[in-house]
């Protein structure tokens, strides 16, 4: 990845997806009935309104001097974000009518990893160690919102199919 039309094309691509990100966490975050759910969510939001903002940096950086900028630095939330819960335990109570909250984790894991898919394409195209490892940052943050999308859906699942009586071919 190393002519800059090509890194340009890239970020832009990156932005989009988190342009992307960040509404449908907004929008989530304001149509589930759960609280957690509308915290978490709007958490998540505003972490990829930060991918955005950092891709547009580099973008900038790349567009007007020809390369990436690594002294601004990728701010990284600590700790591993796919063992926290997105929904309080009391959705269990009104599992049978949370067909849209059952869906977002869904959704999400979907957006997720075409993002991690996304930014690994771009690492193993990297032609620097910066590069490389700005990537795979950014693939490793998007791999924990698809965890903790996949962790919620398989707590969810058996409930909400068994409330609804859907039962699996």
């Amino acid at each position: 990845m190393g002519d800059s039309q090509e890194i340009l094309d890239g970020l832009k691509i990156a932005m989009e997806a988190e342009l992307t990100g960040y509404n449908f966490y907004k929008n989530a975050a304001e149509s589930v009935a759960d609280p957690k759910a509308k915290e978490t969510l709007s958490e998540m939001a505003q972490e990829e309104m930060g991918h955005f903002k950092y891709l547009r940096h580099q973008y900038q950086s790349v567009l007007e001097k020809g390369n990436y900028d690594f002294a601004k630095a990728f701010v990284k939330k600590a700790g591993d974000q796919s063992e926290n819960p997105i929904f309080s335990d009391a959705i269990k109570d009104r599992i049978k009518d949370s067909h849209y909250e059952v869906s977002v984790p869904t959704i999400g894991m979907k957006l997720e990893m075409e993002a991690m898919t996304f930014y690994r394409s771009c690492a193993e195209k990297a032609d620097s160690a910066e590069a490389k490892q700005f990537y795979n940052e950014l693939a490793d943050w998007e791999q924990g919102h698809y965890k903790a999308f996949q962790n919620e859906l398989d707590i969810l699942k058996d409930d909400y199919w068994a409330a609804n009586d859907f039962m699996p071919m």
